[in-house]
């Protein structure tokens, strides 16, 4: 399984805000990741739109967490980004398979799928703040 970079980029977003513990800039995130602004841009909007960030606009602007670490789910965040399907077969609007109904892969990817979102079910973005290396890191 694969998340896209556009959920990678969001995750380690919250995760630095987080880390950082007070207002970051883009900017600096760029720098900490060496991910495109433009890219970043979007993604902040996104999961400021989502409710997971608040922006603020001007000289002292930048991003903090709209919620407490504890309170942001990690599979919430995913399913709210990832929108593709893992195959084909899953989504039958689109499905073409020419051996769906015949194979038993389907089933068992469908099962990894679950068993992949349950598991980033169990952690909140406060799990990841352990790290005094991470948390020094992201407060340079």
């Amino acid at each position: 399984m694969r998340l896209t970079n556009y959920t990678d980029y969001a995750l380690r977003v919250l995760i630095y805000t987080a880390a950082a513990g007070e207002t970051v800039t883009i900017n600096r995130i760029s720098q900490a990741f060496d991910i495109s602004k433009e890219h970043l841009r979007k993604v902040v909007h996104a999961l400021s739109q989502l409710g997971y960030l608040k922006t603020m606009q001007g000289r002292n602007g930048g991003i903090m967490l709209a919620r407490p670490p504890e309170m942001i789910n990690v599979r919430d965040v995913v399913e709210k980004l990832e929108t593709g399907m893992l195959v084909e077969c899953f989504d039958p609007a689109t499905n073409t398979c020419a051996i769906d109904g015949m194979c038993g892969l389907k089933h068992v990817l469908m099962r990894a799928q679950k068993s992949f979102m349950e598991t980033l079910g169990q952690y909140n973005l406060s799990d990841f703040l352990k790290n005094p290396r991470l948390i020094e890191f992201c407060r340079r």
